[in-house]
C-alpha cells in the first residue's frame, strides 16, 4: 500500500537510526530491609483512581512531576571491539572500523608488533526508570541491543545528578520489548508506579526522555487509545500498548509515561511516522505488564506464563450470532488440548470465553495476554457461555514453559538466541526422537542468532566437549570460551558440530 505507514523502534543506534520508535514508595519512617520484602511485594501498585470530574483546573504539573523526573535515566549502550595500536596501519581505515565497529583483522609479520587491545564504542543510546530505591531500572529490550537483537557489551546510566553507573541486564523479554538493569546504588530517586488498568482515553499524560540525547525532556498529551495491538513484535508477542499523542522521538525509548499524579503508567516504546519524528501517534508497554515482566525476571530469571491450553479465535458478529450472543466481545474454544488445564476443569470446544476473574475478555488476543500474566499454578475463574448459558469453571493454570510439568524448560537460551528444551513425550511426538535419547532439544533458533546456519529445531544435543548434555546446567557447564564441539542426533543422522563463542 503506498501510503502505508512506516513503522519502526527508536533503538537510537548513532547513525543507523531510520525512525524513532521509539513502584509505590514504603513509608520513610518503616521501611523494611529489601532482602526482607517478597520480590512480588517490593514494586507495589498504587490503585487510587484519577480525580477526574469535578477536579480543580490546574496552570502547571511542575509539582507533581518535580520527584517523577529525577527517576527517568539515559541509559548508553557500547560494544568491545578489537582496534590495533601497530605501526604500519591505515589510520583511515583505523577510524572507520573504530567508528562502525569493525574488528581489526589479525597482523600478520613483523612479531614486536603489539597486540590488539579491546575498546569501547558507543552503540546506542535510549532511556529507562527506575522502579526502586536499590537500583532496578526499567527499559526496552530494543534499547540494549543491536539490529540483530544482540545484547550491549556494556551499559551505562547517566542519573539527573550527574552520576554514571554502569548497569547489568537482570533479563529481558522480547516478546514485550521489556529489560530490567540494575545498578549498584542505594537511596536512588525511583517512580511510583500506578496500575495501569485503570487509564481512560482522554486521561492526561506526560513522555519523560532523553530524546536526541539533548537530555531530560518532558512533553504532555492525553491517552489516546489503549490495548493497542500494532504487530511491531512479531506474531508470538505480547502487545497491549497505550497509545498517546505525547511527542514521542528518537532517545524516548524506554522513557517514563506518568499520568496527571506523577505516576508511572507506562514505558515509552514506539511511534508510528514517516518522518522519524513524532507525529502523535506513540506507544507505550503498560507499566502493570512490565512490572510482572521485572518481578518474574528478579524472582525466577525467566519469565514464567501461565497456560490454559487451548487454541482460540476472535467472535467475528456473524458467528456470535449464530452463537445466540449479542456482542462480539468474547473468545471462542476451537480446540482443547489433552491433559492439560482447561481440559482438566471441564472447557469445551465452541464454548466462548468472556470473563478470567473480574477481566472482561475483548477478544483472543486479549484472553492470552490476561491468562499470560498470571503465575503459573496460579487458580483464576473463567467465565464463558455454553449454549446460551453462562458457566464459571476454577482452572489452575500450568506453566507455558512445561505444561506437562516434566521440569523441562523453553526460556533457556543455550547459546546467543538458541532455546533449548529438556527432550519430553511431547517433543519426542513433534520431532521423531527415540525413547532411548536423552539429551537437549533445539525448539527454537530466533533470526538474529548468529548459530542459525549452524543448527536447526529439533535437533538433539547429546554431549558439548565430550560430557553429556542432558539438563540445561550439564551443558553451561561444559561449555567454555572459543571452540565447543556438539555432539548430536538430528533425524536420525549422529555427527558433530563446533560452535565458537
Amino acid at each position: 500500500m503506498k501510503n502505508m505507514h512506516k513503522l519502526t523502534f527508536h533503538s537510537l543506534i548513532a547513525s543507523t537510526c531510520l525512525l524513532a520508535l521509539t513502584a509505590c514508595a514504603w513509608g520513610e519512617g518503616d521501611k523494611p530491609a529489601a532482602d526482607t520484602i517478597p520480590d512480588s511485594e517490593r514494586f507495589p501498585l498504587d490503585t487510587t483512581s484519577l480525580q477526574r470530574a469535578g477536579a480543580p483546573a490546574l496552570t502547571s504539573y511542575a509539582e507533581q512531576l518535580k520527584d517523577v523526573q529525577e527517576a527517568v535515566v539515559a541509559v548508553y549502550t557500547a560494544r568491545l571491539v578489537r582496534v590495533s595500536n601497530n605501526r604500519g596501519v591505515d589510520p583511515f581505515e583505523e577510524m572507520l572500523r573504530r567508528f562502525y565497529g569493525i574488528p581489526t583483522p589479525p597482523q600478520q609479520g613483523d612479531p614486536e608488533q603489539e597486540e590488539p587491545e579491546m575498546r569501547s564504542v558507543p552503540s546506542g543510546q535510549g532511556s529507562g526508570v527506575i522502579v526502586s530505591a536499590d537500583g532496578y531500572i526499567l527499559t526496552n529490550n530494543h534499547v540494549i541491543s543491536d539490529r540483530n537483537g544482540s545484547k550491549a557489551d556494556e551499559i551505562f546510566v547517566n542519573l539527573n545528578d550527574g552520576r554514571e553507573l554502569k548497569a547489568t541486564i537482570v533479563g529481558f523479554d522480547e516478546k514485550t520489548d521489556i529489560a530490567v538493569l540494575k545498578v549498584e546504588a542505594e537511596d536512588l530517586p525511583y517512580a511510583n508506579m500506578a496500575d495501569s488498568d485503570n487509564l481512560m482515553i482522554g486521561d492526561i499524560v506526560f513522555a519523560i526522555g532523553n530524546p536526541m540525547g539533548v537530555g531530560r525532556t518532558v512533553t504532555m498529551g492525553i491517552i489516546s487509545a489503549t490495548s493497542r495491538r500494532i504487530g511491531i513484535l512479531g506474531d508470538n508477542s505480547y502487545e497491549n500498548f497505550i497509545q498517546t499523542d505525547a511527542a514521542i522521538n528518537m532517545g524516548n525509548s524506554g522513557g517514563a509515561l506518568v499520568d496527571a499524579m506523577g505516576r508511572l503508567i507506562g514505558i515509552n516504546t514506539a511511534i508510528v511516522s514517516q518522518s522519524g519524528g513524532s507525529i502523535g501517534i506513540g506507544f507505550a508497554v503498560p507499566v502493570k505488564l512490565a512490572r510482572s515482566i521485572m518481578v518474574s525476571l528478579i524472582t525466577d530469571g525467566q519469565i514464567r506464563r501461565g497456560m490454559l491450553g487451548v487454541l482460540i479465535d476472535d467472535l467475528s458478529p456473524d458467528l456470535a450470532e449464530s452463537f445466540g450472543m449479542d456482542s462480539s466481545q468474547g473468545a471462542v474454544v476451537t480446540q482443547v488440548q489433552d491433559n492439560l488445564p482447561a481440559a482438566n476443569a471441564g472447557i469445551l470446544p465452541s464454548d466462548i470465553i468472556i470473563k478470567i476473574d473480574n477481566h472482561r475478555i475483548k477478544n483472543a488476543a486479549d484472553l492470552r495476554l490476561t491468562v499470560a500474566q498470571y503465575t503459573p499454578e496460579t487458580e483464576v475463574q473463567v467465565t464463558l457461555i455454553r449454549n446460551g448459558k453462562e458457566l464459571i469453571l476454577p482452572v489452575i493454570l500450568a506453566d507455558q514453559n512445561d505444561p506437562f510439568g516434566t521440569g523441562a524448560t523453553t526460556v533457556n537460551e543455550l547459546f546467543e538466541g538458541v532455546v533449548t528444551q529438556i527432550a519430553n513425550e511431547d517433543l519426542r511426538t513433534q520431532y521423531g526422537i527415540p525413547e532411548t535419547i536423552n539429551g537437549l532439544v533445539i525448539t527454537e533458533i530466533r533470526s538474529a542468532s548468529p548459530y542459525a546456519r549452524a543448527l536447526r529445531p529439533g535437533m538433539v544435543i547429546l554431549e558439548i566437549n565430550g560430557r553429556p548434555s542432558q539438563t540445561i546446567e550439564d551443558a553451561r557447564a561444559a561449555l567454555q570460551k572459543g571452540i565447543n564441539r556438539l555432539y548430536v542426533m538430528h533425524r536420525g543422522t549422529y555427527g558433530f558440530i563446533a560452535i565458537r563463542m
